[in-house]
């Protein structure tokens, strides 16, 4: 819920986002939004993780405010498996999500629907001394947190892609993050993946080498690592409320693409972070900005594709784009929200 001490005071922020868009830079159609319908129900649900990547929804409470929604609630869950299942369970209703993982749960009947490009690059895979390229992972041992989690289904995807089988040619072992960082340092481990913040600190502390930044290296950064995912039931019972809940979010990850140091610094004062030069260095190095670029089915067409020859789904990239995708909304507010 909103903190009404919170020092991003709420008529500032909207003035300084209008601003912007009446320069060409957020987008912002205030006129639009009044001749809009109010949403059908003003109660949202999002999903947190302790991962900063998904900084969009967790700076767009004053912009969801702005667009009718009078209680929002925050709903924690851990990074994994939990993350890609959350929605199904009717925990949430709509919020960002790593793409891979996801669309094994869209093959596995879950009724969840990509609606929109969320950023690139918040994926950064790091090897030890044996390791300096994909093809070296073959025969290596790799730390995920576990079997099919985010990590286990984004590595999976690049061995896939390289022509490794990561089912036989991998030796996984289930490790917590903050164990396998300094295990990769010392050999014990042979590469391990990370995400905002401890892909900062491992930088910081300099262990391992960067094998994939998704940020950068193609062809990882020409598709999003994470995407904008709502519960099916929600997105066809509240369309006018889904389509509110979007442009939000797409305007703040506009912000932060925009005006790094005032994202991180709303990070940092709702206690979503505990470093600023950690959220600050997390939004300059994602590039936010890419959801009005790419097309996001393109993104599921790829990860559907690796996934296939993974081993880890058996549909086609077209079956789980007739069965999860829903890119009107998207569509409608390109149009809208353009510089």
């Amino acid at each position: 819920m909103m903190d009404r001490a919170d020092r991003w005071d709420r008529r500032k922020f909207v003035r300084d986002v209008a601003c912007a868009a009446t320069a060409g830079a957020a987008g912002l159609r205030p006129q639009r939004v009044l001749a809009e319908p109010p949403p059908e129900t003003t109660k949202l649900r999002v999903l947190r993780t302790g991962g900063i990547c998904w900084a969009p929804q967790l700076i767009a409470e004053q912009l969801l405010l702005t667009e009718g929604f009078s209680e929002i609630q925050y709903v924690e869950v851990f990074v994994g498996d939990a993350i890609a299942k959350a929605l199904a369970a009717d925990q949430a209703d709509l919020s960002m999500q790593f793409v891979a993982p996801n669309i094994i749960r869209v093959e596995a009947g879950d009724p969840i629907v990509f609606l929109a490009g969320g950023h690139v690059g918040c994926l950064e895979l790091r090897g030890g001394e044996r390791v300096q390229t994909l093809h070296d992972l073959k025969g290596k041992t790799v730390a995920v947190s576990a079997i099919g989690s985010v990590e286990y289904v984004f590595i999976s995807s690049m061995a896939a892609y390289v022509g490794l089988d990561p089912r036989r040619d991998i030796h996984w072992v289930p490790r917590p993050l903050d164990v396998s960082m300094p295990q990769l340092a010392e050999g014990t481990i042979d590469a391990v993946m990370t995400f905002p913040p401890f892909a900062q600190q491992m930088r910081e502390k300099k262990f391992g080498r960067v094998i994939v930044n998704t940020a950068t290296d193609r062809p990882w950064s020409q598709y999003f690592c994470c995407i904008v995912v709502g519960r099916r039931e929600f997105v066809h019972r509240y369309p006018v409320a889904t389509k509110r809940a979007l442009r939000a979010i797409l305007k703040a990850a506009d912000v932060c693409a925009l005006e790094p140091e005032r994202a991180a610094r709303s990070l940092l004062d709702k206690g979503y972070v505990k470093q600023y030069d950690v959220a600050l260095q997390t939004m300059k190095d994602l590039p936010y900005g890419k959801w009005r670029e790419y097309n996001p089915e393109d993104t599921i067409r790829f990860y559907a594709l690796r996934l296939h020859e993974a081993g880890l789904i058996k549909s086609s990239p077209q079956k789980i784009l007739a069965q999860g995708t829903d890119w009107r909304f998207l569509n409608e507010l390109k149009k809208e929200l353009k510089g």
